[in-house]
C-alpha cells in the first residue's frame, strides 16, 4: 500500500508542483473563458487575455522562485 501511495503522490507532484502557479492559471483560464462568453463577437480579447495572464504568471512564478533561492 505504501509503494501506490507514493507512486500517487509522485504523480501528482509531477502536474501539480506549485500550488499557487496551478491556481493561478486556472483563474486565467477561467477569467478569459468568462471574457470570451461575454464577448463572443470579440475572441481577440479573450486570447489576448489568456496569453496576457499565463505570461505573467509564469514570470512571477520564476521571480519568486529565484528570490527563494537567493
Amino acid at each position: 500500500m505504501t509503494a501506490l501511495t507514493n507512486a500517487l503522490r509522485v504523480l501528482v507532484e509531477l502536474f501539480v508542483d506549485d500550488g499557487a502557479l496551478a491556481i493561478a492559471i486556472v483563474v486565467v483560464v477561467t477569467l478569459s473563458a468568462a471574457l470570451a462568453a461575454m464577448l463572443p463577437g470579440q475572441p481577440l480579447f479573450a486570447g489576448i487575455m489568456l496569453l496576457g495572464g499565463c505570461l505573467a504568471v509564469l514570470v512571477a512564478n520564476v521571480t519568486r522562485a529565484v528570490q527563494r533561492r537567493a
